[in-house]
């Protein structure tokens, strides 16, 4: 019986088990069913069409964009730089590119791409003049300024004449103009030169009234970045200072405009005092008066200009333009200046931008950041096509580990057998300063803001704020310094003992390694740091610099120290990009994509909008509670 039960039985024949009819849908199912449907054959149909509308749109382009970045026989070069003079954008690559696309571009112009432009125009049979336009350049400094002016002394040299047309002219955007053969103003236009000055609002009332106690630390009488939160005015020590370092940029400013347009330099400098008086005497016109001061050579509307400029034998342009013409940004595209960095692979000169503000950590460009500069000039040295590293600073300054970091890879970069040389461009002070003193050989423009050599920190407390909502602040702590650092309460003397023992040290440290780099004593650079701001003439009389001299004057330089002799490859090292953003900068710099600006076809507004969305980071926003953060900056903005 147990065999027939653990018998194994015979396999049964297969069948097929029974499908269970479809449930049928209610309507509301059968209706989103048929809606998700709909939309996504929709979403298919958008996005084909798209597609292929955009590369239609791209080939038609591609076919027309290589007439459209032809330059003819006697075109003008027309050059009308908008917004922001700069050593680097400050804006990343993508944010430049989709600006360009929407037609938002980012409001800076490249100290760099202008003279590339300039200089590769001299040589250039094509190009006959140039038409400079700068009444919408916001001239900040006067050495940026001053090397693009060098660049159009270059272009006249080689023949060419530079023809100014402006609607009004601003005191900066003059210093560039006064370079030019011609300069012409529109009728309801001038020539507004009245000086410089450096004025600051001053907080402490407002805090005082707040209950917000500032304690300040600091070491320099000259050193009076913080001064707005301690006083109600500026101190004399201040006032001293600015004197002098904002008397020799105006009296570089007079000296230069009175030889580049023939005049007397005491003259010219008693009609800018006499400003308002001379313009009542000139029944308001401001162009009349620029004409008769010889500050212009004529007036003249927009249509009279282009018509002298045709009268001249300039041809006629495309379309709406009155004259054969090609912008700034059209004539980079087409001869490549802005990929000329990319394609250096042979050895020579770096060139690393150190421009803004110094922050700790990593930065985008624009910014100099602790980490990332330094890690930049790390890998310049690390680079064997570099035999001399140029570094071009244009900084207020900052935080001073950061720039301690970055000091570091200069001084490594030169015991690694490198020359180093620095070029100041607008403002290299404070921190600025800083990470320029170890190099081989410091250039400066006569008119760069420079030194301001001192170290401060601020530490701020509030409990009479809160007394005054009825807030008090109470506890225990497990040592005296244990909460000393909170701001709610008053600021133990011990914190303060240990803060300005803090600066003291970064003073002493500043201005040693000055001295040790500067071949000076301590002494000698005590006298002359204090936090003082110099111009570059100034600083070389004092010997804070080693020559005057331009960016190309800094890179000669660097070039002869390393051997290269007179034939050399130039390179700004930069963070690279990734493959994406050098497509969308590869798009917005084409000239296909000038066609198709030029046919109103252009991304839509919002969408530039959308890099924007990042947090923008002050001087203090790196600021920590309980650490301490030392700063060696320079408020030296003249206006």
């Amino acid at each position: 019986m147990s065999d027939r039960y653990d018998a194994v039985p015979p396999p049964l024949p297969h069948r097929p088990q029974p499908v269970p009819p479809p449930r049928r849908r209610g309507g509301f199912g059968r209706f989103m069913l048929g809606l998700g449907r709909g939309l996504n054959i929709t979403r298919l149909v958008i996005i084909n069409a798209i597609f292929f509308g955009l590369l239609a749109v791209f080939l038609l382009l591609l076919f027309l964009g290589g007439r459209a970045g032809q330059v003819d026989d006697r075109t003008v070069l027309v050059l009308a730089p908008e917004g922001a003079l700069v050593e680097q954008y400050s804006a990343d690559p993508l944010s430049r590119a989709i600006g360009r696309m929407t037609g938002d571009g980012v409001q800076q112009v490249q100290v760099r791409d202008l003279v590339r432009a300039i200089d590769s125009a001299a040589t250039d049979d094509r190009i006959s003049r140039i038409v400079l336009r700068p009444d919408k350049l916001q001239a900040g400094g006067f050495a940026a300024l001053r090397e693009v002016g060098a660049a159009l002394d270059r272009f006249r040299k080689a023949g060419k004449p530079v023809l100014v047309w402006a609607a009004s002219l601003e005191q900066g955007q003059y210093y560039l103009a006064a370079h030019a053969d011609k300069i012409y103003i529109d009728p309801q236009g001038g020539v507004m030169a009245v000086g410089l000055a450096n004025y600051r609002l001053f907080y402490k009332d407002m805090l005082d009234r707040l209950g917000v106690q500032v304690h300040l630390f600091r070491v320099g009488q000259f050193k009076s970045a913080a001064e707005p939160f301690i006083l109600d005015h500026a101190s004399p020590e201040s006032k001293e200072a600015d004197t002098y370092w904002l008397g020799g940029l105006w009296g570089t400013w007079i000296d230069e405009v009175a030889r580049m347009r023939h005049l007397d330099p005491a003259a010219l400098r008693a009609d800018i005092d006499g400003l308002a008086e001379r313009v009542r005497d000139a029944k308001g016109s401001l162009a009349q008066l620029a004409v008769d001061e010889k500050l212009a050579d004529g007036i003249a509307t927009e249509q009279q200009f282009v018509k002298m400029l045709r009268d001249e034998g300039v041809p006629a342009g495309k379309k709406d333009q009155g004259f054969r013409q090609v912008d700034l940004a059209s004539y980079v595209a087409t001869q490549g200046l802005s990929t000329v960095d990319v394609l250096q692979t042979g050895p020579g000169v770096a060139v690393v931008v150190a421009e803004g503000e110094i922050a700790g950590g990593k930065q985008a460009q624009g910014r100099i950041g602790g980490e990332s500069t330094a890690a930049l000039i790390h890998a310049v040295r690390l680079d064997r096509r570099t035999k001399a590293l140029v570094l071009r600073v244009n900084s207020p300054g900052g935080e001073v580990y950061a720039a301690e970091q970055i000091r570091r890879e200069v001084e490594l970069t030169r015991e690694a057998g490198i020359p180093v040389v620095v070029s100041m461009g607008d403002v290299a002070a404070s921190g600025g300063y800083w990470i320029s003193m170890n190099a081989n050989r410091i250039y400066a423009e006569p008119n760069t803001i420079t030194g301001s050599i001192g170290i401060f920190g601020m530490f701020f407390t509030v409990p009479d704020t809160l007394a005054k909502i009825g807030v008090k602040s109470d506890g225990v702590s497990t040592s005296p310094l244990a909460g000393a650092f909170d701001m709610t309460r008053p600021l133990d003397p011990n914190v303060g003992v240990l803060i300005q023992s803090i600066i003291d040290k970064g003073y002493r440290d500043f201005v040693g390694n000055v001295a040790k780099a500067r071949g000076k004593d301590f002494a000698a650079i005590d006298a002359i740091a204090q936090g003082r701001v110099w111009t570059g003439q100034q600083a070389l009389d004092r010997g804070l610099v080693d020559r005057l001299g331009s960016l190309d004057d800094a890179i000669r330089d660097a070039a002869e120290q390393a051997g290269l002799g007179k034939s050399f490859n130039v390179r700004y090292a930069e963070k690279p990009m990734g493959a994406f953003e050098r497509f969308l900068t590869s798009i917005g710099d084409s000239s296909e994509a000038r066609v198709a600006m030029s046919w109103g076809l252009r991304l839509p507004s919002w969408v530039a909008e959308l890099p924007k969305l990042a947090p923008e980071w002050s001087l203090f926003r790196n600021a920590e509670a309980g650490k301490p953060h030392v700063y060696a900056y320079c408020f030296c903005s003249p206006r």
